[in-house]
């Protein structure tokens, strides 16, 4: 997993709530169980018409959003069947970061897991951050994970809370797996002291 420490990059607005995990990844593009190829799916039924082509005024088809690493969402994101594919199709798109009130349990966790950092803020603090994203091509918004703070355009602060273990591991690009590796040598010697005991198993 990538290691997530400061992003700076334009923020998309998508002040809709529940935006629920079909429509971020919908169910026709749940059969792979490889991590990349979904961007181009992410929410497909609002970003293309029946025929394929772009809806124009979807926010992520517009030119100054394209290339957004940064959505600020409505209230309740990610809400909605388990899916991890949801932060997958996020990611591969290159959002590397969710701004909003709040999220789903499920998706708040599995975005951790694939370096995706979650940021929940006051209302307050998210209706600012959509007002400058809001601003196109110069909605550009920096998140800095060590500081817990967010700069935006004009170079305003919001600080934000974060769990320090979840913290630690997107700091350092550690996903379930990559703790468990930290613990090798751990694992190793209980197995050849295993092997030693019980050598028949």
């Amino acid at each position: 997993m990538d290691k997530f420490d400061k992003l700076t990059g334009v923020a998309a607005p998508m002040p809709i709530l529940n935006i629920d995990t079909d429509m971020i990844i919908p169910k026709q593009f749940l059969k792979t169980i490889k991590r990349t190829g979904l961007g181009v799916h992410l929410f497909d039924e609002m970003r293309y018409k029946d025929d394929g082509s772009e809806v124009e005024d979807f926010v992520l088809n517009q030119p100054a959003y394209r290339d957004a690493k940064i959505i600020v969402a409505g209230d309740n994101f990610g809400c909605g069947s388990s899916r991890e594919h949801a932060p997958w199709a996020l990611l591969d798109f290159g959002i590397r970061c969710v701004i909003s009130t709040s999220f789903a349990d499920i998706f708040y966790n599995n975005c951790f897991q694939n370096g995706i950092l979650p940021i929940v803020l006051p209302k307050e603090d998210v209706d600012k951050l959509m007002d400058d994203a809001q601003r196109g091509a110069n909605a550009v918004v920096s998140v800095d994970l060590e500081a817990q703070e967010i700069t935006g355009p004009d170079g305003g602060k919001i600080t934000f809370e974060i769990d320090p273990f979840r913290k630690h591991c997107l700091l350092n690009g550690l996903d379930a797996i990559g703790l468990t590796m930290q613990q090798v040598d751990a694992i190793d010697a209980f197995e050849a002291k295993d092997k030693g005991a019980r050598a028949w198993a």
